[in-house]
């Protein structure tokens, strides 16, 4: 599909000077934390096996690089010349394409405030929309300066710390705005506005979130986002491309994984922990989502971290 315009010659100044900043901040491959609330920079020096991450509503860009995001079976490269922007929590995996030790994959995470988004449109004065996207929670925009240049103000107020904590709030809502003026505002719009069967889902994985050790009754958590069973079940498979059984398991699952590899419980503390009766249940689903039983996988993200750390 051919874009309405070609903006890389615009933004390649902005993208050179916000690499220089993200390389000063990020010396080394990995994701590092920003003083600005909601901002996160990464770092990949060479091409990368798919990760598997669960995704907060934000947007996610690269001044250097290409790296995709998988969703549900379905790829979404990104570039320079474009962003990656998810309005749920969805379980994917992410992946760098393109990266060397001199030209490492370079980019920004900014996580989306839904409640701000909401209030811009409750505001009024944002264009009519001609379409409603359908069943999708993440998409890919075009750059242009508009977006990008408010980013690139955003970090340069690194440089300038005392000042971060009364300009930032201001910037990032420029950006939320900016945003909802995109090609991606109708996927933001189903999400933050109150009517939307998306806002409900956005709830519903909210408790979920909250509550995944406990047993889940569909025909509860329905009538909690005030939703037929039904019509929940068809909008939360069609926003999420799992169904909310799926998508509690896959939260169970990973909180075991961190819990294993991060406070060192072994797998059948771990899926206690998590909400599983069975030991045995929890090795067979494990092993089915991350391709190894708990001991071996740990083992191996260990003997992994041990040697990049060498």
């Amino acid at each position: 599909m051919v874009k309405a315009f070609d903006y890389s010659a615009q933004i390649r100044p902005f993208q050179r000077e916000m690499a220089q900043i993200i390389a000063d901040w990020a010396p080394s491959t990995g994701d590092w934390a920003t003083p600005i609330p909601d901002l996160l920079f990464f770092r990949r020096d060479r091409p990368t096996e798919p990760d598997f991450c669960l995704i907060e509503p934000s947007i996610v860009l690269v001044v250097q690089g290409t790296k995709q995001m998988l969703i549900g079976g379905e790829a979404y490269p990104y570039d320079t010349t474009n962003f990656l922007i998810t309005s749920l929590d969805l379980p994917g995996s992410t992946q760098v394409l393109d990266a060397s030790p001199e030209q490492p994959c370079l980019g920004l995470v900014m996580k989306l405030d839904i409640r701000m988004l909401a209030e811009l449109i409750a505001q009024g004065g944002l264009p009519r929309l001609s379409e409603r996207p359908e069943g999708t929670s993440a998409g890919l925009g075009d750059m242009t300066p508009a977006i990008m240049e408010p980013l690139r103000r955003l970090l340069k107020l690194l440089g300038e710390p005392d000042a971060i904590h009364v300009l930032a709030p201001l910037i990032q809502r420029e950006i939320h705005y900016r945003l909802l003026l995109s090609d991606q505002s109708a996927l933001l719009r189903q999400i933050a506005s109150v009517d939307s069967q998306g806002y409900r889902i956005a709830k519903a994985i909210d408790w979920l979130k909250e509550n995944y050790t406990s047993p889940l009754r569909i025909e509860s958590l329905a009538a909690l986002v005030q939703m037929s069973a039904p019509t929940f079940h068809h909008h939360f498979r069609q926003l999420t491309a799992m169904s909310p059984l799926q998508y509690q398991k896959w939260l169970r699952l990973s909180e075991a994984k961190r819990l294993m590899l991060n406070e060192h419980l072994d797998a059948s503390t771990a899926s206690y922990r998590v909400g599983y009766e069975s030991p045995s249940q929890f090795s067979r689903e494990y092993s089915r989502l991350f391709g190894a039983p708990p001991k071996r996988d740990i083992e191996k993200l260990r003997a992994g971290t041990k040697a990049g750390s060498g």
